[in-house]
């Protein structure tokens, strides 16, 4: 359909299209890209807030539920002033969640909301499904980290040797590596001893992994000291190489797409010119073009369907006027023949007799003639009009065998030859092809000197029927004009060989209404001409 909301010059230029779509194409894809890209790393920074609060949320939401009921309020005051974090319970049916929110936090995970660039919200669901732990803080600093791991610290001393290897199982489903190890962290050996007893939380940084641990000592059940080791929590990487690369790969396949799709547009419709083209060398005028714009192709097709138009009404009126002149010409011929017969009728004269019988031969070879042209008329007419071959099984050696012994005693004084060979079948129409290796065989019979050779090979994809004498040839430089109506050589063959100049041109009509062609060369066996039908064959 017409391409409607491009400006003018975009409309009828078809290649400043294709440039312009491309462009646009890659405007797209890009923006895709860049698009891709922000949402893939916006993920990935919520599922790394997510694995970063995942632990203690959980802490605080045991602890919490473990409270008795009279004292959670407070307790929940007094750990958000010492975390500087805000800690609400809500009910789980809070209509600030959607229904997806809920789902991951029926199945046990953190959500992590952002409030517009002033902080986070994390949501956790309390053990036993009682409500909704709701923290929320405006930024993360060493204070909070502190109060965190002391809260984790003092959630797994408060419990039983058993209890607390559950714990840490339970921790160790988070996202966050927490464990004990009784060996202190590099350092601490020089440390006073009042330290133990502060539980201060000690922070390594670890530069070449861009993360941090926080180590917290925990009295042990025999009077020594355990290390409580939260982390490392590395930092957020920007997206790795791996994925980038694999960005870039969809990327270039969008991209490839996009530009296949804008280029076998075109493709497609220069196919169509093409197929249309093909169909009219073959002879259906018939055809046109699909037009469906007003750019360049559009009017190379409109342009194209002219052209054609035009073609077939010039064929088509040449043709009426060659039936009609021929037709005509029957009667006068008719009228001057009947007119001899009644003077030779007439006359005992033999010197007028000879001449009558010369007027006669004249008027059989006009009406051979005319009975050429028409042939020939009918054979250039368009297949749209009705004019179509009968195709039908053929035994080619046959057929090639009937038209030897036609022709044979007619040239008593030459060696007319079938070559033998196995049986050859083809489809084709019968009457047009016999008479298409007539004309071969009758042209090569009114030049040859002694032999003419018929032979049939059957090729691959192809019949091929060669009709060989061992005349003067047909020059190079003349070859192909031979096949131009009357058209003659100027040397040997010429008109006191006889002929008018049509029967090849009606063979090279036949070879192309069967899809076939005819080509001339020297002969490799007998030194003359050499003329050559090939026939297409169909492939089963």
């Amino acid at each position: 359909m017409p391409i409607r909301f491009l400006p003018r010059p975009l409309a009828d230029s078809t290649f400043l299209r294709v440039y312009v779509l491309l462009a646009l194409a890659l405007l797209v894809i890009g923006g895709l890209a860049l698009g891709g890209f922000a949402v893939i790393d916006q993920v990935r920074r919520e599922h790394y807030r997510e694995e970063l609060a995942s632990a203690p949320m959980l802490v605080l939401a045991h602890r919490y539920a473990a409270l008795p009921a009279e004292v959670r309020s407070d307790w929940l005051e007094r750990r958000s002033r010492e975390l500087d974090i805000r800690l609400s319970v809500v009910p789980v049916t809070s209509p600030s969640l959607n229904y997806f929110d809920r789902s991951r936090l029926e199945e046990g995970q953190t959500l992590v909301e952002s409030r517009d660039g002033q902080g986070w919200r994390l949501w956790r669901r309390l053990p036993g499904g009682s409500g909704l732990m709701v923290a929320e803080l405006d930024s993360l600093n060493e204070q909070q980290l502190r109060g965190l791991a002391v809260e984790l610290g003092r959630w797994l001393n408060e419990a039983a040797p058993t209890r607390r290897e559950a714990r840490l199982a339970l921790l160790a489903e988070t996202a966050l590596p927490v464990s004990l190890s009784a060996t202190p962290p590099e350092g601490w050996a020089q440390a006073p001893p009042e330290r133990l007893q502060e539980a201060e939380v000690t922070i390594r940084l670890l530069p070449q992994r861009w993360a941090i641990s926080l180590y917290l000592p925990l009295p042990a059940e025999a009077g020594g000291e355990r290390w409580l080791e939260v982390g490392p929590m590395e930092a957020f990487e920007p997206m790795p190489m791996s994925l980038a690369l694999l960005l870039i790969g969809v990327l270039l396949l969008g991209l490839a797409a996009s530009i296949y799709l804008i280029v076998r547009g075109l493709e497609s419709r220069m196919a169509g010119l093409e197929q249309a083209a093909s169909r009219i060398a073959a002879g259906h005028l018939d055809t046109r073009v699909k037009v469906e714009s007003g750019d360049f192709l559009g009017r190379l097709g409109m342009a194209f369907n002219g052209m054609a138009a035009r073609v077939q009404s010039l064929l088509r009126t040449q043709q009426e006027m060659i039936r009609a002149v021929s037709h005509e010409l029957r009667t006068p011929v008719a009228r001057i023949r009947f007119a001899v017969q009644m003077v030779e009728d007439m006359t005992e004269d033999g010197g007028i007799r000879r001449q009558l019988q010369g007027i006669d031969a004249d008027i059989e070879e006009l009406d051979a003639l005319v009975d050429e042209i028409l042939t020939y008329a009918r054979l250039g007419g368009d297949p749209g009009q009705g004019q179509v071959l009968s195709r039908e099984s053929l035994d080619c050696r046959e057929m090639a065998r009937r038209v030897v012994e036609t022709l044979a005693p007619l040239h008593g004084d030459l060696d007319l030859v079938l070559v033998p060979g196995p049986p050859v079948e083809t489809e084709a129409d019968p009457r047009y092809l016999q008479r298409a290796l007539q004309n071969l065989v009758a042209n090569a019979c009114r030049h040859a000197t002694a032999r003419v050779e018929v032979r049939l090979t059957q090729e691959p994809w192809a019949l091929r029927i060669d009709v060989e004498d061992d005349g003067p040839g047909v020059p190079v430089e003349a070859r192909e004009g031979i096949f131009k109506p009357f058209a003659r050589l100027d040397d040997s063959r010429t008109r006191r060989s006889g002929g008018y100049g049509l029967g090849l041109s009606i063979v090279q009509k036949v070879m192309a209404w069967h899809g076939g062609s005819v080509a001339v060369d020297d002969s490799p066996h007998l030194g003359g001409a050499r003329f050559s039908l090939l026939l297409p064959l169909e492939r089963r």
